[in-house]
């Protein structure tokens, strides 16, 4: 145990040494991949913290009954029970809207008081609001229903606005995609950098490593002082982002606020939580090692 604590040691010395004999060229490597962190980074920032406002815009979708003139208040509470009964699966409440509530409603607005108070009669018709339980496709539920609904005796109307959901539904899909295709974008770049960066200490450091194989080093001694470099570039470019991504979040949240201010709420944007960002160095640690791997297996044969 202690001599392969002792070998590991001895390669971190050797990393941060060959770092430091090429400081710009290190530092300019890191910067490379930290910018290219820091775009997925406030992407994640972005769509975690709009889900909650998300989930509360979508949260109950509602289609609105209208029955035709000759239904009965009876007829209204059995058809109201009846939907419950068939398609309590999906339907999350029933609310029935009398005429007569609807009227008053109405008239309680001073734009349609005066209209509606030349009307001989009560013109508007029975409805019931039916909410929607929350779910993964709600637009398409909520269009399956709606059809349903609308043959069923007694009811006039079907009305649905079923597209609203349907559009966040495919912003959100297809800014899921764009992270993924960035994150993908992000996965090269370390990939290149860090074995360009590995390629041109192998070539450096070329007679060192044949005369270490000389003296009966193994391949694991040679190449585990590359794999530290490549993952010690990884980390640094992760805790890097990360900062970087904290303080581009400061004017931007800055500029919601006063944005979310104009209409009366509150919002700001938050970097994902702590162990996802050190899952994610640990990730871009493992990776860079693994392209460094990949480079200084190809360019030390000889």
């Amino acid at each position: 145990m202690r001599r392969w604590l002792r070998q590991h040691h001895y390669a971190l010395m050797v990393s941060l040494r060959r770092l430091a004999k090429q400081p710009f060229s290190s530092i300019a490597n890191v910067l490379v991949i930290a910018l290219s962190l820091t775009l997925p980074i406030v992407g994640a920032s972005i769509l975690l913290s709009a889900q909650p406002v998300l989930r509360e815009v979508s949260v109950s979708p509602q289609l609105t009954l209208f029955l035709e003139q000759n239904v009965t208040a009876e007829q209204n509470r059995a058809l109201a029970q009846q939907l419950q009964r068939d398609h309590g699966d999906v339907i999350s409440s029933v609310q029935s809207i009398p005429k007569a509530q609807a009227l008053n409603n109405l008239k309680s607005n001073p734009g349609w008081s005066s209209a509606l108070s030349v009307l001989p009669g009560n013109p508007l018709p029975d409805a019931l609001v039916v909410s929607l339980r929350d779910s993964e496709n709600q637009a398409e539920e909520a269009d399956r229903l709606a059809a349903d609904l609308a043959d069923l005796d007694g009811v006039d109307t079907v009305q649905l606005d079923s597209e609203w959901v349907r559009r966040l539904q495919a912003i959100m899909h297809t800014a899921r995609i764009g992270l993924g295709l960035l994150g993908l974008g992000v996965i090269l770049v370390v990939l290149a950098t860090v074995f360009n960066t590995v390629r041109m200490q192998a070539l450096t450091q070329r007679e060192e490593i044949a005369v270490a194989r000389l003296v009966g080093a193994t391949e694991t001694f040679v190449r585990r002082p590359f794999l530290y470099l490549g993952a010690m570039t990884g980390i640094a470019a992760s805790l890097i982002a990360i900062g970087v991504a904290a303080l581009a979040l400061v004017p931007l949240n800055e500029a919601l606020g006063h944005l979310a201010a104009s209409y009366g709420a509150q919002f700001a944007l938050q970097l994902p939580d702590a162990s996802s960002l050190l899952l994610a160095t640990v990730a871009v640690a493992i990776l860079g090692a693994a392209a460094a791997r990949w480079s200084v297996t190809r360019n030390t044969r000889f």
